[in-house]
């Protein structure tokens, strides 16, 4: 199957190709259709899938479709909203927005704490279509009237598992309160326990399901091997793996921040380029390690 079967418009369809994207992968190919079609839509896709792509899609061609005149004076209402569990996964999601939208006159912002709040309530004040937010701060600007979601026509969950797992569920809930009860929501998860079967019982209507890999299972497409080795030796074999493989990109991860400073700090004096991620970093030195990451400046991430 090709991209061109999916009935795109063609605004969206050459941004797809212009990314060298010509085969949906099997959770597209199944949600896409669904979603232009109006349906709530509850998926079983990990990160790796293409899920962010989609929903991106068929909400861009939705909400192109169905654009309401501009009032003048008056700024655009937010009709789509997406939520996410982390301000990694919150910007990598609009920049997909914006990349794949390019060709359409729909606007899209961004919000999360870590930040200044000012220049996200400018973007708010000019008029945003897509919003793409994490909840905490999401609702810090609605209690400030900045925000007002009554208008939402397509609602997305993204990661709801890594959402309850984060303690999100009482803000969640919250936000779900403040949306029309009549909306097209679509909700993706990795994993269902009881809780996520709850709030999808609650939230959708109908709704179509799509598990494209099996429930609770690891991704397929990663090769998974154990290296048995005492902890005074683990930082050792760590670079001597990354060296003996010679390789660009790495993730590694720790249980601790300070684990995470300590191997970061050893790959660097070892000479493999490493930066460390966690909760305590600044949100621009969080930025700064993944852009240096994505760049190739960076070849350890911790």
């Amino acid at each position: 199957m090709t991209f061109e079967e999916l009935n795109l418009a063609p605004a969206i369809l050459e941004a797809v190709r212009e990314q060298g994207y010509e085969h949906p992968t099997p959770i597209q190919a199944e949600a896409i259709p669904a979603v232009l079609a109006g349906h709530d839509l509850l998926a079983g896709a990990q990160t790796g899938t293409g899920k962010t792509a989609a929903f991106t899609l068929p909400m861009l061609q939705r909400l192109q479709d169905s654009t309401p005149e501009a009032v003048k004076g008056k700024a655009r209402a937010v009709r789509a909203l997406v939520l996410a569990p982390t301000r990694e996964l919150a910007a990598q999601v609009e920049d997909s927005v914006k990349t794949y939208g390019k060709n359409l006159s729909l606007s899209s912002a961004v919000i999360f704490g870590g930040v200044g709040m000012n220049p996200q309530i400018n973007a708010l004040r000019r008029g945003v279509d897509i919003l793409v937010a994490t909840p905490g701060r999401l609702l810090d600007l609605i209690d400030q009237g900045h925000i007002d979601l009554s208008h939402v026509e397509i609602l997305v969950l993204d990661e709801a598992d890594r959402m309850l797992d984060m303690g999100f569920i009482h803000d969640v809930k919250k936000i779900l309160r403040l949306v029309p009860k009549h909306k097209q929501s679509l909700l993706f998860s990795a994993t269902f326990s009881d809780e996520i079967r709850e709030l999808a019982n609650g939230l959708l209507n109908s709704p179509k399901s799509i598990q494209v890999t099996p429930p609770n299972t690891t991704v397929q497409r990663i090769k998974q091997t154990i290296h048995p080795v005492g902890r005074g030796k683990k930082k050792a074999l760590l670079a001597h793996i990354i060296n003996l493989h010679n390789w660009s990109q790495v993730l590694v991860f720790t249980r601790t921040k300070f684990g995470a400073n300590n191997v970061a700090e050893f790959l660097n004096k070892n000479n493999i380029s490493a930066m460390a991620l966690h909760g305590n970093k600044s949100q621009s030195a969080r930025t700064q390690a993944l852009d240096g990451f994505k760049t190739g400046e960076i070849r350890a991430l911790v």
